[in-house]
């Protein structure tokens, strides 16, 4: 889909210039997840924005479906891709639905025609129509985000583009939208190409990581499972860091795990073991404690049943009864898993492996 076929960039003139990029060739798969992953400075923005040609390459050519970019407009090029950013770049004068039928308009789609499908796409991003008149200012920065994706997908590109897109939020909202491009992903298939500077974010999100070392030098280019079992190099090690076996867990399921029954409670009530209170729906919200009576503890992460060993042991060992709670596809809790079992299926699964 996407072939960088000995790309150099150099931000100053001559052999002798700085590479940003040096001889770059690497072959993105089209309908995935690609992403670009390094420290400050390692020329992982300066590769995704030669894909548009916001920035020119010095040596090399990039072919997108075969076709030499260069020989393509700039700007055509740019309106045939979608492309978001870390601001979100939303026009603080313009409403949220004027903002999502900017590349629409330029592409001289009808009024009306442009005006339906932002409305369709607030949908499609997770936003309530009640956002539509809004203006940027008036949003929290998830939301611009959001209405940043909708932008980039009116024209219905084959390529987006985003360059560190959620790491202006907060932690919790970062979560989400990790999710909901996840989602739209599996809806939309496009061929996605995402700079991020967090390993974590890399080997939630990509089919394929290409982790950029400080020169513009291409580390490593692998699924992200390889990367976090078989580091190339002990720089690549390095940026993965001292935990990536605990990351590494994210590709070992959780399947085989026992689930124990445990005890709950609707009422907020005296209790003599830790017992897990519920809604009326059967959803989690926190423990009684026998030793804290009349108090609500603090639950810890939980585990769906289909995730992985990562996820099942990070609810056992963040909740405080040591008991991971285990809900189903609706929320509701099922039962619990306890971190020795965990331990255990964790080695065995270091065991296939090996084998």
């Amino acid at each position: 889909m996407i072939v960088f076929d000995s790309v150099t960039k150099r931000y100053q003139a001559g052999q002798g210039g700085l590479a940003a990029v040096d001889n770059l060739s690497m072959t993105i798969d089209k309908g995935g997840i690609t992403v670009f992953v390094g420290p400050s400075g390692c020329g992982k923005t300066t590769s995704l924005r030669m894909i548009n040609r916001m920035v020119e390459p010095s040596e090399g050519t990039i072919t997108v479906d075969g076709q030499d970019i260069s020989g393509v407009p700039a700007p055509a090029l740019r309106r045939s891709m979608g492309y978001v950013m870390q601001s979100s770049g939303l026009l603080p004068h313009r409403t949220v639905i004027d903002n999502v039928q900017t590349v629409l308009r330029l592409n001289k789609v009808p009024k009306s025609q442009a005006r339906a499908r932002a409305h369709e796409l607030l949908d499609v991003v997770g936003l309530s129509q009640s956002f539509a008149k809004r203006y940027p200012s008036q949003l929290s920065g998830g939301q611009q985000q959001r209405v940043g994706v909708a932008r980039a997908l009116a024209a219905d590109p084959p390529v987006l583009l985003m360059d560190e897109p959620f790491s202006a939020v907060d932690p919790v909202v970062r979560a989400e939208l990790q999710e909901e491009l996840l989602r739209l992903q599996r809806d939309l298939a496009k061929t996605i190409v995402f700079v991020t500077h967090d390993i974590d974010e890399a080997t939630i999100l990509g089919d394929k990581v290409a982790v950029f070392a400080v020169g513009g030098r291409l580390a490593q280019y692998a699924k992200p499972e390889e990367i976090l079992r078989a580091p190339v190099d002990d720089f690549v090690a390095g940026f993965v860091g001292r935990d990536r076996g605990f990351r590494h867990l994210s590709f070992s399921e959780g399947t085989q795990l026992q689930v124990h029954p445990v005890a709950t409670s609707q009422q907020q009530q005296p209790v003599s073991e830790w017992t897990l209170l519920v809604s009326e729906e059967k959803h989690p919200l926190g423990w009684l404690s026998p030793n804290r009576p009349g108090e609500i503890v603090a639950g810890g992460s939980l585990f769906e049943e289909h995730e992985s060993l990562r996820r099942a042991l990070d609810a056992a060992l963040s909740s405080p009864a040591g008991l991971g709670v285990t809900v189903d596809e609706h929320g509701a809790v099922s039962g619990v898993v306890k971190a020795p079992e965990v331990l255990d299926a964790i080695e065995q699964a270091r065991i296939a492996r090996e084998a």
